[in-house]
């Protein structure tokens, strides 16, 4: 293989690997296939896997629960909805898994999230709020102080 088609076989790759974070993007709310997703660009399930971490790095699993804990945020912030109906509206079955995940991402569990955001984008117009409040990913929210 030349250089030549290896970067054009590299370009077709990441188009494929952009199709199905855009699919993630657009249907979060939906259980994550990754063997559907693989199939439909014609990978195996591994290599989509393996080629997504290089790409975005994290694995399609870890970008999507991104993508419901921003949705989960937005939600929050409005303060008319539950956590455990946020929960469910974002896709996810298990509101263990949610609130842990939300914990990892945000630094502070989703109902103590719900009582501050609120009060702190009062005001705020929302594709504000978006940016101010965006999740940290890869586990990378401070540790929550105990004072």
């Amino acid at each position: 293989m030349t250089s030549t088609s290896a970067a054009a076989q590299r370009l077709r790759d990441l188009a494929r690997l952009r199709r199905v974070r855009d699919r993630i993007d657009r249907e979060y709310a939906q259980p994550l296939n990754v063997e559907a997703l693989a199939r439909r660009e014609h990978m195996s399930a591994g290599h989509l896997s393996r080629e997504f971490r290089l790409a975005y790095g994290e694995s399609p699993y870890a970008y999507l629960m991104t993508r419901r804990i921003e949705r989960a945020m937005a939600l929050l912030r409005r303060g008319d909805l539950s956590v455990t109906d946020v929960c469910f509206a974002v896709g996810c079955s298990s509101l263990g898994t949610f609130s842990t995940r939300f914990t990892e991402l945000v630094g502070v569990p989703p109902s103590v999230y719900r009582q501050r955001a609120a009060r702190a984008t009062a005001g705020m117009p929302s594709c504000v709020a978006k940016k101010v409040t965006r999740p940290i990913r890869n586990r990378e929210a401070p540790a929550p102080s105990l004072t």
